[in-house]
């Protein structure tokens, strides 16, 4: 996830730099979903990670 949150990114800031707002938006908003569910699923993983197997 977190390396589509980064391709995303790249996308948007070479879509601003073509001066191409809109989609350098959406571009910027997808990067930014991308990474806080990543985010989330390596918390999510961490913390199960480390507790006792029954």
């Amino acid at each position: 996830m977190i390396y589509w949150a980064a391709i995303f990114l790249i996308i948007s800031i070479a879509a601003g730099v073509l001066g191409l707002g809109g989609i350098s938006g959406l571009a910027a908003q997808i990067a930014w979903i991308l990474f806080v569910v990543g985010l989330i699923l390596a918390v999510i993983l961490f913390i199960m990670g480390r507790r006792p197997r029954l």
